[in-house]
């Protein structure tokens, strides 16, 4: 049987607007499984990137509880919390926020540093397919290309967990197509457990399980018999 690497129970998350009540999260139970590759899809406002923020450790919810394996992250402070975003957790973003004046080779080197048993930067740019572009700087890069750079900034540090917010949102078909294979690559080589949001519905496709979302909770889920080719993904 499978382990959790995450489970949540009764996750509320309520913003205060004014005198208005923000419903981000309601009463959402959740169970991620090691090595999943999970999706998430809803519309913009249904709660996908607060609970990613949740359990990235970069968000308190208002209510409930989160656990990472036997690690009760709803206990932690912000301290213990950029202990466990340090150790365990990779975030890859819409926007790249790579360092300008550093070469890919050094924009993944920062990561290594602070990390407690990284890999080195060449093997993880290697594993997204950019050795060959390591000595080039950001601009001398296309976006999928600067995009991969990131997600092997992500990896050095071999986090037990790879949560994407829109990794394709800024590429056209081809490039963020790249992006999914190298993402997939990752968790098939590295056994890193993966959470997408997106908007592109074909990527669901190619998960082993699908979340959606509506007002905040979530309203359904598919899980497929077999996770499609990158190859067949429609853009």
């Amino acid at each position: 049987m499978t382990s959790s690497v995450f489970t949540a129970n009764a996750l509320t998350k309520t913003y205060i607007s004014g005198e208005m009540q923000v419903h981000a999260l309601t009463n959402v139970d959740l169970e991620i499984a090691e090595k999943e590759v999970v999706v998430l899809l809803g519309p913009s406002g249904s709660g996908k990137t607060t609970l990613l923020n949740i359990m990235g450790g970069l968000d308190h919810p208002t209510s409930g509880r989160l656990f990472f394996r036997d690690l009760e992250l709803t206990r932690l402070d912000d301290r213990e919390l950029t202990s466990y975003r340090r150790q365990h957790v990779g975030f890859v973003f819409q926007f790249y926020n790579l360092v300008p004046s550093l070469t890919a080779y050094e924009n993944v080197a920062l990561v290594t540093e602070i990390a407690d048993r990284p890999m080195r930067p060449d093997e993880a740019l290697s594993l997204v397919g950019l050795e060959a572009r390591m000595h080039n700087f950001p601009a001398q890069l296309s976006g999928g290309e600067q995009q991969r750079v990131a997600i092997a900034r992500a990896i050095a540090k071999r986090p037990a967990v790879l949560l994407c917010d829109e990794p394709t949102g800024a590429l056209d078909s081809k490039t963020g197509i790249r992006v999914i294979e190298a993402l997939l690559g990752v968790n098939r080589q590295l056994g890193t457990t993966t959470l997408i949001i997106t908007h592109n519905a074909s990527i669901q496709t190619v998960a082993d399980r699908v979340l959606f979302f509506t007002d905040g909770r979530i309203s359904s889920e598919r899980r497929n018999e077999k996770r499609a080719a990158t190859a067949e993904l429609a853009w």
